[in-house]
């Protein structure tokens, strides 16, 4: 059976399990990192040596990093819905998904959910976090040029793409900041909504992190 270690209230896990549930795999979830602990212990330092969530083992495979270890479910079990086989197609999956993780991730992520609201109040940098916020404008910007005339990122379908992007909507959109007119990606943030995997392992309240930068 698959295994999945990490918290849900993880951005990184929740993309691992954003994808567990669009698959319908049999899984057994193991809460680890954050308040849980355990990522120091020599049992899970053996699976991934850089001491992180999410981790993942099923059969003989162990595979950490959350885009890895999206690639390798799709390309497992999609049985090429969420990353084709082939190549031209999912090199266009693949490039958002780096600009995901390289672009708006840090900007949104680092700059602005922990800058702003993991940061307590007194000690945020208002500097940093509207530019931040400017430069997550420009990226979200992007996507709603990109959603025009379609129902996610690159076509009909949902692919790794969608969830390595859209995992960041819940938060953006709950967060009092302020945000550009999207259009579209407002649109395509309602359709992610009613999907079960999306509310189930995406859409999860997060008070607890408000504040804090122990975990």
């Amino acid at each position: 059976m698959l295994k999945v270690w990490g918290r849900r209230s993880s951005f990184n896990v929740q993309k691992v399990m954003w994808l567990v549930g669009e698959l319908g795999l049999e899984h057994e979830h193991i809460d680890a990192g954050g308040s849980f602990g355990g990522l120091d212990m020599p049992d899970f330092l053996a699976m991934n040596p850089h001491g992180r969530v999410p981790v993942i083992r099923e059969g003989d495979a162990t595979v950490w990093e959350s885009h890895a270890i999206l690639r390798y479910l799709a390309a497992r079990h999609g049985a090429g819905q969420f990353w084709s086989a082939d190549p031209a197609a999912r090199a266009v999956v693949d490039g958002w998904m780096d600009w995901s993780q390289t672009a708006l991730q840090p900007d949104f992520l680092n700059g602005v959910f922990w800058g702003f609201y993991r940061t307590p109040e007194h000690k945020r940098n208002w500097p940093a976090i509207n530019a931040a916020l400017a430069r997550c404008a420009g990226h979200f910007a992007k996507l709603d040029r990109l959603l025009e005339g379609r129902p996610f990122l690159l076509g009909d379908a949902l692919t790794l793409a969608d969830i390595t992007a859209g995992t960041s909507l819940y938060r953006y959109f709950e967060l009092e900041i302020e945000r550009p007119d999207l259009p579209q990606v407002e649109r395509w943030y309602r359709a992610l909504q009613q999907r079960p995997a999306y509310r189930e392992h995406v859409m999860i309240p997060f008070g607890e992190l408000r504040g804090r930068l122990d975990y």
